[in-house]
């Protein structure tokens, strides 16, 4: 390994600079969620604000184009090197924000995200790569600790930065990147390690990822137009032909490409696919509970995006504390008892909602309940998902499953946005009370069904493929790409 990784000179610099970008974008993945509502007020259709349906294509779009590019850009980095994908990713991310902040109407600023998602997923899987280039040996588990809890302190911080800066203006959710990014850029050239390039063979299938993101996409395309188009309208049905015909196709091309976007053949392994399946629903689960706490608080209570950001705050902070204080417990008793009281808690989170809240604002009795409920129910379940399907491959095959998880989570929060649209439709306000509960009743059904995906793994406990837990520090730093992301 020594000679693949040549320690930087500046260890602490380096290890500063790869976090610091790593909370950036990870950031990103919250803060903007808050700001969705000012940016429809903002981007007026036909003399009112932009449609949720066309709104959501902000964040789906990022969503998308992020799982499709994340396995490309992680193979990218092991043939050109980690560091200069690494510092393009910055440089591309930056940029980026630039677009989205300077956006003339939505289109332009969907497309911004477009190339944001680019530059995201050229830093997410060189970050860790880099990170144990930069420390020595002994360190390199706690710079992986620490790398895995920036995750965890952006989520927390999302929704409150989100209110602070669309409180000024919405185009200051993007705007606070650049001078994170440039500072990052310039330093990063100075103090960034340079491990050699480990591959020389083909990029994966470019032609599979396409497909990815033509099927995604046209299925999200299906689920917020059907409410305004009609469910049997011809667009929509077109949109929905073309969904499953795209993933027909990638599914049949990945079998036989020699290189493959994802190996599907892993999900034959039962408790690998089992843990997907599960990813799956929960992620839908919690994407919808998201957006649908920030549409509640601003279009139905009529709180402002700081009062908001601030109301939702608790969920996501108690996530890593809850994730760190039941560590031993998952290795006392496995993943699957952890994911199946995730998955309870959280639905009991959501029915809370559903049963109690009202159009008159009362944040104790209401709200507050259930975003703990939620998030101690995502504390527990969704890493705990993550971790189970990474552990359930072989060794030598950790990378490959880790970013085949990853991605699902991304799709997972694209279906999650695009069913929540489908229920309430274009324009949201307090008539739209049933549907809100229509839509907590069903993310509380998935994560229930959550619940059973984690009852089936602990039945299965000690059986099949699982590798055990020291293997994978090891495919990590020789790949960057094993451990997955913190929501």
């Amino acid at each position: 390994m020594s000679t693949l990784l040549r320690l930087s000179k500046h260890p602490r610099t380096a290890a500063a600079v790869v976090l610091v970008a790593v909370f950036m974008t990870n950031l990103d993945l919250l803060i903007v969620h808050v700001a969705l509502p000012a940016m429809g007020e903002d981007f007026s259709a036909g003399g009112g604000a932009a449609g949720l349906g066309s709104l959501s294509w902000v964040l789906n779009a990022y969503a998308i184009t992020f799982a499709a590019l994340l396995v490309v850009a992680g193979r990218a980095g092991d043939r050109i090197g980690q560091r200069p994908v690494f510092l393009a990713g910055i440089a591309v991310f930056t940029l980026a924000s630039l677009g989205c902040a300077l956006a003339p109407n939505l289109g332009t600023l969907i497309v911004a995200r477009v190339v944001q998602a680019v530059g995201a997923s050229a830093q997410i899987p060189t970050s860790l790569a880099l990170l144990l280039a930069a420390v020595p040996a002994e360190r390199r588990t706690q710079a992986t600790r620490g790398w895995a809890g920036v995750g965890g302190l952006a989520a927390a911080a999302g929704p409150v930065a989100g209110g602070l800066l669309t409180e000024v203006d919405w185009r200051w959710v993007f705007a606070v990147n650049l001078p994170i990014g440039i500072a990052a850029l310039v330093v990063g050239r100075a103090a960034l390690p340079k491990p050699a390039a480990r591959e020389t063979g083909p990029l994966p299938d470019l032609l599979g990822a396409l497909l990815v993101i033509v099927s995604i996409a046209s299925l999200s395309g299906a689920l917020v137009q059907a409410p305004d188009q009609g469910w049997t309208s011809g667009e929509t049905l077109l949109l929905l032909a073309v969904a499953v015909i795209g993933g027909a196709a990638f599914a049949l091309r990945s079998l036989r490409h020699p290189r493959p976007l994802f190996e599907l053949d892993l999900l034959r392994l039962p408790r690998f696919g089992a843990a997907n399946a599960g990813s799956l629903l929960f992620g839908v689960a919690f994407s919808i509970m998201l957006l649908s706490n920030v549409l509640w608080c601003q279009e139905v209570w009529h709180w402002s995006a700081l009062r908001t950001g601030l109301a939702l705050a608790p969920c996501p902070a108690l996530v890593p504390v809850v994730t760190v204080l039941t560590t031993r417990a998952a290795q006392r008793f496995g993943q699957g008892p952890l994911i199946a009281a995730g998955g309870a808690l959280f639905a009991g989170g959501m029915v809370w909602f559903a049963v109690f809240a009202s159009v008159t604002p009362d944040y104790v009795s209401e709200l507050l309940p259930s975003q703990l409920l939620t998030g101690a129910g995502v504390g527990l379940a969704l890493g705990t998902l993550v971790a189970a399907g990474v552990h359930a491959v072989p060794g030598h095959r950790a990378a490959t499953g880790s970013a085949l998880v990853n991605s699902v989570r991304q799709i997972s929060a694209t279906i999650g946005v695009a069913v929540l649209v489908a229920v309430l439709g274009s324009h949201v306000d307090a008539t739209s009370h049933h549907d809100f509960r229509v839509v907590w009743y069903t993310a509380a059904a998935l994560s229930l069904v959550t619940s059973a995906v984690g009852a089936q793994l602990s039945r299965g406990r000690g059986q099949g493929p699982e590798r055990t837990r020291p293997a994978a520090p090891k495919e990590a730093e020789a790949t960057g790409r094993a451990l997955p992301q913190t929501p």
